[in-house]
């Protein structure tokens, strides 16, 4: 194959429970007693940084299904903390956390992540989100979810806000000359004074701006206005894509919305979601994946779908076609997640039973399996195109698939000079080659 003409791939890593496979959890070797140490994520985010990996990153939701014995408790710590003790015992690697603007308070969110940047001396990010579940509006004082472009206006009003205090000074205005007897310069730092549609903030912020400048900003929606919202406000994006053609159509909206606006030029990095099976023969990988379907749980695996689609599917015969579903411009949900359904039934007209192996690890994000130079293959071509930059890896299982990525998969693609052999620099910004 013929070498990449200089390009880098980036990864990230989504860090969740003990894998994206829904039988993760089942398997004889599980690390499911674990998801309460946090000893454990140290050492996922320890895996990570051995790979070189860009960042480890943890999605988030604000409420619990205690009522069904089936689902992952993932979230156990608030992402903040968590990366806060992950933040201790790494040198590197990024730390990425999700943020709901439907429900934060953003003077403490800019806080927060200014606080463990500077901790970190320039490693943060953070994942823009307007939240998905009425069960989370429950416990921020709302009978339900605003609609969704009531959400997206406040997560604008709520990305200009961040950024306002994440710039408010700088810390070379702390000054702490006791000659002089001068503490702060005031004259270079000054109230913010927002008053918005949603949040009134005088400011400044207690913290000064970062290392990095400020934390990258990341986004992760896919319907027309959360492209927007990228467009306006990320460094790098977050994407369902199951195949080349769902990856370049949202490419082209993306690039499409940023000429737009006034920075019309900037490039905002994409990395669609990636899951893995590899193995040493292709016979291998395909055995890990059969081992994990076999303990698949059908019932679980069809609540899950019930949330992407919105309806029902409990019912559904899992032998026979998968019903019509109404099209994209008709769904009132994440619109990501249900347009690559949408493309999983195109491609392959399933059974329920097949959709739900497609989707059963990450919900239909771009799926390798094979040997080391097959995925590969496969990860260039991606990256050659220009439809993906890197690739936010969905391990099946933890950590045992992460750590078949950092031994079997990074080295093929140093070798073809496609990933870094080392950190070049410290602050996330500088892992991703951004100013």
């Amino acid at each position: 194959m013929a070498k990449t003409k200089g390009k880098q791939l980036h990864l990230g890593v989504l860090l969740y429970g003990c894998g994206h496979h829904q039988a993760a959890w089942l398997m004889p070797d599980s690390s499911v007693e674990r998801i309460g140490d946090i000893s454990y994520y140290q050492s996922l985010a320890q895996v990570a940084e051995k790979g070189y990996f860009d960042a480890v990153f943890f999605a988030d939701n604000q409420s619990f299904p205690a009522n069904d014995s089936n689902e992952m408790p993932a979230f156990w710590f608030d992402p903040i903390v968590n990366l806060t003790a992950i933040s201790q015992v790494t040198n590197h690697v990024g730390l990425v956390t999700t943020i709901s603007s439907t429900f934060s308070n953003p003077f403490t969110a800019s806080r927060q992540l200014l606080s463990l940047d500077h901790i970190t001396k320039g490693r943060v990010g953070w994942n823009l989100v307007t939240s998905m579940r009425d069960w989370e509006a429950l416990n921020h004082s709302m009978e339900e979810l605003p609609a969704r472009d009531k959400r997206y206006e406040k997560a604008d009003e709520f990305a200009t806000l961040m950024n306002k205090l994440f710039l408010s000074w700088d810390s070379n205005e702390f000054l702490h000359d006791r000659a002089e007897k001068q503490l702060i310069n005031p004259l270079n730092i000054q109230p913010v004074n927002h008053k918005g549609t949603y949040f009134k903030v005088a400011g400044p912020s207690t913290t000064p701006k970062s290392p990095q400048g400020k934390p990258v900003a990341m986004q992760a929606g896919a319907s027309k206005q959360g492209i927007e919202l990228a467009a306006k406000y990320a460094d790098a994006v977050y994407s369902v894509s199951w195949n080349l053609n769902q990856a370049k159509k949202f490419r082209d909206k993306l690039a499409e919305q940023a000429k737009r606006n006034e920075d019309g030029n900037r490039h905002i990095k994409i990395f669609p979601g990636l899951v893995t099976y590899v193995g040493r023969t292709h016979e291998e990988a395909l055995a890990k994946k059969a081992a994990l379907d076999e303990k698949l749980p059908i019932e679980t695996a069809l609540k899950q779908l019930s949330l992407f689609i919105q309806q029902d599917c409990s019912s559904w015969e899992i032998d026979k076609k998968v019903p019509q579903l109404p099209p994209v411009e008709e769904f009132t949900g994440p619109v990501g997640r249900y347009e690559t359904i949408l493309e999983i039934i195109n491609d392959t007209q399933p059974t329920v039973k097949e959709l739900l192996g497609y989707l059963n690890a990450g919900g239909g994000h771009f799926t390798l399996i094979g040997t080391p130079k097959e995925i590969v293959d496969q990860m260039a071509v991606w990256l050659e195109a220009g439809m993906a930059d890197g690739f936010n890896l969905m391990p099946p299982t933890l950590p045992g698939s992460l750590e078949d990525f950092v031994e079997l998969i990074v080295p093929e693609m140093q070798k073809r000079e496609i990933f870094r052999k080392q950190y070049d620099g410290h602050t996330f910004r500088e892992h991703l080659g951004l100013e």
